[in-house]
């Protein structure tokens, strides 16, 4: 059975990731319905913003009633969500309810269940099983785009493609939801007083976690946000600056799994590793190289780092404090996510636009991770003493 959910995780997170598909869509609706380009913006950052956020009363739905409700829900949600936006008629508010509000929501609660669950029938291998799992939210775009790529070239009206994204999706993350369940022996535990308790607010290594969770995405997001322009303003060519975006996406994909394996083995010292790691890739980008295949490298292995952000402290947080409360804390550092998210590719892009350069702002994010490095590694020394 608990390959089978396993398995349940993997899809249901691979089409919960095909929201990071959405440039994909943008030129279509562009084209074909006016939207703006900061409308479409606009869209994509409130689906973050909802996503990050409902995670926090997902967690305590998935706490008190198991992994299955919260993911019917996401099912049912997601389906809703692109069906609106399929009979939008192109109506930005529209669009905005579907994909920002409601889209946004299913992602919220059904993102944790898959994490939650295999930590629990996988209690020997945390990070790896988290790994697989996130690793679908990496790929999801990969796998979208690459199933819509040809239906948009023959001028496939995108709203109806997004009715059969709701139609098959959906229904994978319905099923996965049905699947979806603790063990056996799990469910039958009484649950105990700690699992009752809040946020440990006064533990270092809850904030180490959450530090690490917003200079790594901080960096991840500021470099993805902007690699296009990024590799245009280095002398490459857009055909070169388009695999520098999929060998990012690669790295994310391999880098969750990988982490996955470091965290079973190094525990709280990966948190460091990671930062440490993603702040060197960082660095490659500081020489402006007009060389594609280098420029593709480093974007791959900074996709590799940004990928530990989300299976390291995932994993972290059952070990740590239980798999029983992952439902209660892992939100909250999650939402350290939400805020980089808001901030690093908007303050990459007002950094070009006041230098003219992204010199400026890859210092930034190389200096966001290594004050990061440093804030985890005094946390999490005062966490020994605070076990």
């Amino acid at each position: 059975m608990k390959y089978i959910i396993l398995t349940a995780s993997l899809l249901s997170q691979i089409c919960l990731g095909g929201l990071y598909a959405w440039s994909a869509f943008v030129p279509a609706l562009k084209s074909s319905y006016g939207l703006s380009t900061s409308e479409t913006q606009f869209i994509f950052g409130l689906l973050i913003a909802v996503f990050t956020l409902t995670m926090v009363p997902a967690g305590r739905l998935l706490e008190s009633r198991g992994p299955r409700l919260p993911m019917i829900l996401s099912g049912l949600l997601f389906a809703g969500g692109y069906l609106i936006a399929s009979f939008s008629g192109g109506a930005f508010v529209w669009l905005l309810l579907g994909f920002g509000v409601v889209a946004g929501t299913a992602t919220g609660f059904g993102y944790p269940c898959p994490l939650s669950a295999c930590i629990e029938w996988f209690p020997r291998h945390k990070g790896l099983v988290t790994g697989i799992a996130v690793a679908g939210i990496g790929a999801g775009a990969i796998v979208l785009t690459s199933l819509v790529e040809k239906p948009l070239e023959r001028g496939t009206d995108v709203l109806l493609i997004f009715r059969w994204i709701g139609a098959v999706y959906g229904s994978i993350i319905l099923l996965a939801g049905v699947l979806m369940r603790y063990p056996a022996e799990r469910c039958h535990k009484h649950t105990d007083s700690a699992s009752l308790t809040g946020l440990p607010g006064r533990d270092p290594f809850f904030w180490a976690m959450t530090c690490a969770m917003f200079c790594g995405t901080f960096a991840g997001l500021l470099v993805i946000g902007n690699l296009m322009p990024m590799a245009l303003a280095s002398g490459i060519q857009p055909v070169g600056a388009s695999y520098a975006i999929s060998a990012f996406a690669v790295g994310n994909a391999a880098g969750r799994i990988t982490w996955g394996l470091v965290v079973d083995r190094k525990k709280a010292d990966s948190i460091q590793m990671s930062l440490g790691f993603l702040a060197l890739a960082l660095i490659g980008l500081l020489w402006n190289v007009s060389n594609a295949a280098y420029f593709a490298l480093i974007s791959l292995l900074t996709g590799f780092g940004f990928g530990a952000c989300f299976v390291i402290h995932a994993a972290l947080v059952g070990t740590r404090y239980g798999a029983s409360r992952f439902g209660r804390i892992y939100p909250p550092i999650f939402l350290a996510y939400g805020l980089a998210g808001i901030a690093g590719p908007a303050i990459g892009g007002w950094l070009f636009d006041r230098t003219g350069s992204y010199g400026a702002a890859i210092v930034l994010s190389i200096a966001v991770v290594l004050t990061g490095l440093l804030i985890c590694g005094l946390l999490l020394k005062r966490s020994q003493h605070n076990p």
